[in-house]
């Protein structure tokens, strides 16, 4: 091979990822058979998850898709798991699929009625405390009835409506064209500064409701997947299940709460920052702008979208059909009603959601890999074999450690099967049993915020147009989200092992 060709092949080589970046995806490749020839299946399988996460930790340098999906390739050549593994865990997670697909391109079709409705919001409240609580509890509250995912779009979508339109603005652009907006050289040297304490003043936002879905979601039958798959094993109904969780996320929920008022007023951890003057006079502008201009056929589609948006929480919380088919029907109603009818406009709906549902499908390849290693197992079975009294505190710790690095609902569904089994066996009381369940379901809940792989609301915002925007970063979330996991943590941990 010529050297301008070998040359052409490092360029390509995952594109303009940096050259150290590229050696290390080479090496883990060239690594990962000599481990698992010389070190045995379960060191191959820990060191593939370990790489796993680091990909996910440089997504701004390489969209994890690529990278993750090589080393599960190579996994699947090695036979550390199988295709047919892969086809029954997506199988299994067909729903979160079928969510990601059609719910996300949904919430794209509602852009301008959430634009309308929380500008109203960012604008209305000056209090940056206040609004951040407002984000919070309201994704707390709407993801105890809703799923996490379908609440993370609906505030990515605002977000990026506002950061668009105000480097438009700011670049001399006009707001309702399309225009690129992500990149900072056509904006002048004067509105960086502000760009910057803007992008801040987003993260914050997002991660309090990012937060936010992990505590309300923690409280319900409903809020999240592993949720449903315990209250079945369990029996538990709603009412049941939310009785049986409340002396854990109750107070949790309130703790959170405190938390991100006390973040915003000390501004620890990155929170705090307020939306520049600049930024809000344009927002502010362009709201009223957009107020006297809005044509009657712009307010009949805002009508359609309010109307939409009252079916699909209507449709959510009565658990009509999948999550996914409820948001197909939120597309065809929509659209059908607003005179969207070319398929390129249809098309520009999935363009955020499909990497990243391709992207959970290799995820679900390294939960392949875990299951078929039984990478989990030796934890479940020594905690199991602690005194009574300190099982549930322990499981909720392995719990939560587990769900910070692979998939909450893997997780819950390995702990209860195997503590369900020995319930059968008669190794407990009916009284334990349920005490280790709610360990089982707010340990996969809570402290999993640590990481943004650890909730599947967390990994979509870290993937999703909004975070290279707002220089959102692995790293980044994981100390925003520290103050959470530490306070959600431990009286979490407290709240299982002395109030129940």
């Amino acid at each position: 091979m010529s050297g301008s060709m070998a040359q052409a092949f490092t360029h390509n080589f995952l594109g303009h990822s940096p050259r150290w970046y590229k050696a290390s995806i080479l090496a883990f490749l060239i690594l990962n058979p000599l481990v698992l020839w010389t070190a045995g299946p379960v060191a191959a399988g820990w060191l593939l998850v370990a790489e796993f996460i680091f990909t996910l930790a440089m997504a701004l340098k390489c969209y994890p898709l690529m990278p993750g999906g090589l080393l599960m390739v190579e996994a699947l050549l090695l036979r550390m798991t199988t295709p047919e593994a892969l086809y029954d865990e997506l199988l299994h997670n067909f729903p979160v699929i079928l969510l990601l697909m059609f719910m996300v391109a949904g919430i794209y079709f509602m852009k301008d009625l959430l634009l309308f409705l929380f500008s109203r919001l960012l604008l209305g409240v000056r209090s940056k405390a206040l609004l951040g609580l407002m984000f919070c509890f309201l994704s707390a509250f709407l993801s105890a009835f809703l799923d996490a995912l379908t609440v993370t779009a609906v505030i990515i979508s605002a977000a990026v409506g506002f950061y668009s339109v105000y480097h438009r603005v700011a670049s001399g652009n006009d707001p309702r064209q399309d225009s690129e907006f992500s990149d900072d050289h056509t904006l002048p040297v004067l509105h960086h500064e502000d760009l910057e304490q803007f992008r801040s003043f987003l993260r914050s936002l997002l991660m309090h409701g990012a937060v936010g879905t992990a505590l309300g979601g923690v409280c319900t039958l409903v809020g999240e997947p592993q949720n449903l798959l315990i209250g079945h094993e369990m029996s538990w109904h709603f009412a049941a299940f939310f009785q049986k969780v409340a002396p854990v996320s109750l107070p949790v929920l309130v703790a959170g709460l405190v938390t991100c008022v006390l973040l915003e007023k000390l501004r620890w951890f990155g929170y705090g920052t307020l939306l520049p003057d600049n930024v809000r006079v344009v927002l502010a502008n362009y709201a009223a702008q957009d107020n006297t201009e809005r044509t009657d056929r712009q307010r009949a589609a805002l009508w359609v979208q309010g109307l939409a948006a009252l079916i699909l929480i209507v449709g959510l919380a009565l658990h009509i059909a999948e999550v996914g088919l409820i948001g197909l029907m939120v597309i065809v109603l929509i659209t059908a009603f607003t005179g969207i009818t070319e398929e390129h406009r249809i098309g520009n709906a999935f363009k955020d959601a499909m990497p990243f549902t391709a992207l959970l499908v290799v995820f679900f390849a390294v939960v392949a890999v875990i299951h078929d290693q039984q990478l989990f197992t030796p934890l479940i079975q020594w905690v199991l074999t602690l005194p009574a009294d300190q099982q549930p505190g322990m499981l909720f710790i392995a719990n939560g450690v587990l769900s910070a690095i692979s998939d909450n609902v893997f997780v819950a569904t390995i702990y209860i099967t195997e503590v369900k089994q020995a319930f059968i066996s008669g190794h407990m009381s009916r009284e334990h049993f349920e005490t280790l369940a709610i360990a089982i379901n707010t340990g996969t809940n809570l402290p999993s915020v640590a990481t943004p792989n650890g909730q599947a609301a967390f990994l979509f915002l870290l993937t999703s147009a909004i975070a290279p925007l707002i220089r959102l970063s692995y790293g980044r979330m994981v100390w925003m989200a520290l103050p959470y996991t530490v306070v959600m943590g431990v009286l979490g941990w407290y709240a299982v092992s002395y109030w129940l």
